[in-house]
């Protein structure tokens, strides 16, 4: 038990015991800068300044253009054009849904299938529009079943478990 105290003593006074850096002039041996550090300022600064390093390192590449250089990380030129052209797709693609239902309507209309008269291109229009948002959500029997097998398959595993423990 001394010796650990002994060794614990010894390395306390080592990071505490002042020393003393000197910056001579070689040719004059003239004392240019003098300062008493001690092991444990030295290993303290060390530390901060590391730290110090790494935050601004980070700082820098999280917040300037220069995280584009880093591979996965694009540019938000390239991002925003992206958003503005799956905004542009989709409007697209509403307006496609609308001149289909517009265009099948009418050949109804032409084959005799629907009268002019009950022919109005906002119902039309607007059918189209509930129709592409109107979605089945509902299970079918298949999947029904398959649930009840993985709830009995999940059953018969916990009461296995709780037999052995």
């Amino acid at each position: 038990m001394s010796k650990k105290r002994l060794k614990r003593r010894k390395l306390k006074e080592n990071l505490f015991n002042k020393r003393r850096l000197i910056i001579l002039n070689e040719d004059t041996f003239e004392e240019t800068f003098s300062l008493k550090l001690t092991l444990m300022n030295v290993f303290v600064v060390a530390t901060l300044g590391a730290i110090i390093i790494t935050f601004v390192t980070t700082f820098i590449i999280a917040f300037t253009p220069l995280r584009e250089f880093i591979p996965g990380y694009s540019s938000s030129k390239l991002k925003r054009e992206a958003m503005e052209l799956a905004l542009k797709s989709d409007s697209l693609s509403k307006a496609l849904k609308r001149n289909e239902a517009y265009i099948k309507s009418i050949q109804k209309v032409l084959t005799g299938e629907l009268e002019y008269a009950k022919f109005n291109k906002d119902s039309i229009l607007s059918s189209a529009d509930e129709s592409s948002s109107q979605v089945d959500l509902s299970a079918s029997k298949s999947e029904l079943e398959l649930r009840d097998q993985v709830a009995k398959e999940e059953k018969k595993s916990l009461s296995k478990k709780s037999k052995t423990e």
